[in-house]
């Protein structure tokens, strides 16, 4: 198949480029996609995305081969997002993305995308405290001890944060008429 993600570690540490290239392929998205889920704007977090790529890179000979190298990146990810989001106030929506899948009913694609858009700018509305924990669980699935590690908090305010985060989020999307027909948000 290929490499080990190990064996490209260890040659990115040798400043191999080309090894860091394959890593920046393998996580770009889902660094996007955290990055996306905590700053609700793409341009920020196409910027914060390649700032955690070039941090992970300068910083990468403190990383211990021993823990699981996602939860170190998305923890470099997600402290540029909170400082970003501490250097600036605001609240700019998502913007709306289409994943469109082959093979199914039009119909049922357009209900789905309208439940993702509203649970998205549901999230929007939560404070950080709720929103990155579940962004970090139901976006990037990470398990609770990642998403401690990344947050720096303790796994039980892991649980509460989601907890809370759900319960806040379908107060706003029942506020907002986001449950049609008894459906479940988290």
């Amino acid at each position: 198949m290929g490499e080990s993600e190990l064996e490209l570690l260890q040659r990115a540490l040798n400043q191999d480029m080309e090894a860091w290239a394959e890593i920046m392929t393998n996580y770009k998205r889902a660094v996007f996609g955290v990055s996306l889920g905590i700053l609700r704007n793409t341009a920020d977090a196409e910027d914060t995305t390649q700032e955690a790529f070039i941090r992970a890179y300068e910083k990468l000979h403190t990383y211990n081969m021993q823990r699981k190298f996602s939860t170190w990146l998305f923890t470099v990810a997600a402290n540029l997002c909170k400082n970003k989001l501490r250097r600036a106030k605001f609240s700019t929506a998502l913007k709306e993305e289409q994943w469109v899948e082959g093979g199914e009913d039009p119909a049922q694609i357009h209900e789905r995308d309208e439940l993702q858009q509203k649970v998205r700018k549901a999230l929007d509305k939560l404070r950080f405290d709720y929103r990155a924990p579940m962004v970090l669980r139901f976006y990037a699935d990470l398990d609770y001890k990642e998403i401690a590690d990344v947050l720096g908090v303790p796994e039980g305010t892991v649980k509460t944060r989601l907890h809370r985060g759900k319960q806040e989020l379908k107060k706003i999307m029942d506020k907002e008429g986001g449950l049609e027909h008894g459906r479940q948000t988290a």
